[in-house]
């Protein structure tokens, strides 16, 4: 990784990863870091996080304080509904460009979930998360080309 804080701002979850000897490279700090610079390192991150926390805890008092308002609960409803039919859509689009290879797959006579799961993780293809897949990914993709199916009926 490039910058330690990029790992975690947190001594204590840096350090647990260093007594269970977790091989990692801090660009920055280069391949010989010791683990002295890294536990500085560390603790400079977790006083960023802290002093950055303050700083907008402050900021939003501040602006609290001179009369604004926070946040914006008058569109939550709608924010949320064009969150969700964006989600739908990505879901809907993904989706339609992997499902024809789940049939192909099916078609060389995978037949239960185990197998096509196998067969798109031997291939290479990357989940909708550009994961590994699960039988519960595969189960999700063909229940979602079912239900576009009956809605276009």
């Amino acid at each position: 990784m490039s910058k330690l804080d990029r790992l975690s701002r947190d001594v204590a979850f840096v350090a647990g990863l260093m007594a269970q000897r977790v091989p990692f490279i801090v660009a920055e700090l280069g391949r010989d870091a010791d683990p002295f610079m890294l536990h500085l390192y560390a603790a400079l991150a977790e006083k960023e996080r802290r002093l950055t926390s303050e700083r907008t805890k402050a900021a939003l008092a501040a602006k609290k304080a001179g009369g604004a308002k926070l946040g914006n609960p008058s569109n939550i409803a709608k924010a949320g509904e064009l969150g969700r039919s964006i989600q739908t859509a990505a879901a809907d689009e993904f989706m339609s460009g992997v499902a024809p290879i789940i049939q192909a797959i099916r078609s060389t006579g995978a037949v239960t979930l185990r197998d096509m799961t196998n067969a798109l993780n031997q291939r290479g293809i990357r989940s909708a998360r550009g994961g590994r897949w699960h039988v519960s990914s595969v189960l999700n993709v063909l229940t979602r080309a079912r239900e576009l199916e009956r809605s276009l009926a």
